[in-house]
């Protein structure tokens, strides 16, 4: 029996019962966003789409002119500009009390379970779970999705992570798996205690990845988080080396609901903001999950200290890192023999340089793609996008 979600593709709403072409034996072509709709559960998403895949009307960073660091992006500037990486989205929205969804991020398309990549996690503050974590750090290395959630959500989507991982051809044996599940408190916006998350959700989100283009914004994992009093959500950049530095590519994929006073490109644009009428509180607690993906051959120490450097990323943004804050990194490598062209230490210093400046670019993506979302015990407003430009020119960041 298929699963009863709907699957948006290429701007069209297609049937749950709907099927594409299969890339992979054991996994449907992916749709761009998944939104299931069971029972009284409505499509709330209002994405305006446009061709191939889902342009937003509101901006990405680039598109109003910002500009951060100096290296180079990829073509999507995206999680997803590291070769093999994909990402799928499930976003699930009822009523007002709704607000929630899952995001999936696989390094490769085969069996993970089978073939292992390597991996680091980092705990800059731990007021959160990470499930999965120990393991990944005692073994170095990832044998699941990384998937991210709500924060009540979490054990249901763990068990259906197992669900996948198990019913995998080859893992018919398999008795001891790792489940790596991160998740931000989405409880303004979302009914958390109602764990609106089910199996049939985190499957979707899992088999839908896809590579390319990744939405943004109030979308899967980051349809009910809030950043800096503004309507957080999910964001993604990349950079690329240039050859003489080894030509890799970093990309970034973030969860952002936290606080501080935001911040962007060096301009407090958050006090500036908070002297005129769209002015919001910041919120000092909160969460973000940052995940690095790199082609770089890196071992799990070097992967450690990459993760480090994404910290300073999240940083920039204007985190103060506050007592309430679950601030997690998964870094992983798609080459998964880094012993054999492994990069020594002095030729990191590139890499962390890409990473953090990655990692502030997809924050601020993630704010500025999310709309405004109405929600449990409260609404998120959207960032003030003409009012945040004015800001930026007078500061002299944007054109």
């Amino acid at each position: 029996m298929r699963s009863p979600w709907w699957v948006v593709r290429d701007g069209v709403r297609a049937s749950p019962g709907s099927r594409a072409p299969h890339r992979h034996p054991r996994r449907p072509r992916p749709s761009a966003l998944c939104c299931r709709i069971a029972g009284a559960t409505l499509l709330a998403i209002a994405l305006p789409l446009a061709g191939a895949l889902f342009a937003q009307a509101r901006p990405r960073a680039r598109d109003v002119g910002l500009v951060f660091g100096t290296l180079p992006t990829g073509p999507h500037n995206a999680i997803t500009d590291v070769a093999g990486v994909r990402v799928g989205h499930v976003t699930i929205a009822r009523d007002d009390s709704i607000n929630t969804g899952v995001t999936a991020i696989l390094p490769h398309d085969g069996n993970l379970f089978r073939e292992k990549v390597p991996a680091a996690i980092v705990v800059g503050n731990g007021f959160g779970k990470l499930m999965g974590s120990t393991q990944v750090n005692e073994l170095g290395e990832l044998e699941s999705p990384i998937v991210l959630t709500c924060t009540l959500c979490g054990p249901r989507v763990a068990d259906a992570v197992l669900t996948y991982l198990l019913t995998l051809p080859g893992n018919e044996d398999v008795r001891s798996a790792n489940p790596v599940v991160a998740e931000t408190n989405d409880g303004l916006l979302n009914d958390i205690r109602a764990r609106p998350v089910a199996e049939a959700d985190v499957l979707a989100a899992i088999r839908s990845a896809d590579t390319g283009a990744v939405a943004e914004g109030a979308v899967g994992a980051g349809r009910g988080t809030v950043a800096f009093g503004w309507k957080g959500g999910i964001g993604t950049a990349s950079r690329r080396l240039a050859p003489a530095a080894g030509g890799w590519t970093v990309g970034v994929l973030v969860q952002s609901n936290f606080g501080g006073d935001l911040t962007i490109a060096g301009v407090p644009v958050g006090r500036e903001l908070r002297r005129g009428e769209a002015g919001r509180p910041s919120r000092g607690d909160g969460s973000i999950v940052v995940v690095v993906a790199t082609d770089a051959p890196l071992d799990h120490r070097r992967l450690e200290r990459l993760g480090w450097r994404a910290f300073a990323g999240v940083a920039r943004t204007g985190s103060s890192f506050a007592n309430g804050s679950g601030d997690y990194v998964i870094a992983f490598s798609t080459a998964r023999d880094p012993s054999s062209t492994g990069i020594a230490n002095d030729g990191l210093t590139p890499l962390f340089r890409a990473v953090a400046e990655a990692t502030e670019e997809a924050i601020i993506n993630s704010v500025l793609r999310a709309e405004s979302v109405r929600g449990f015990r409260g609404a998120a407003p959207a960032l003030p996008i003409d009012s945040t430009q004015a800001i930026l020119r007078r500061f002299g960041a944007i054109p």
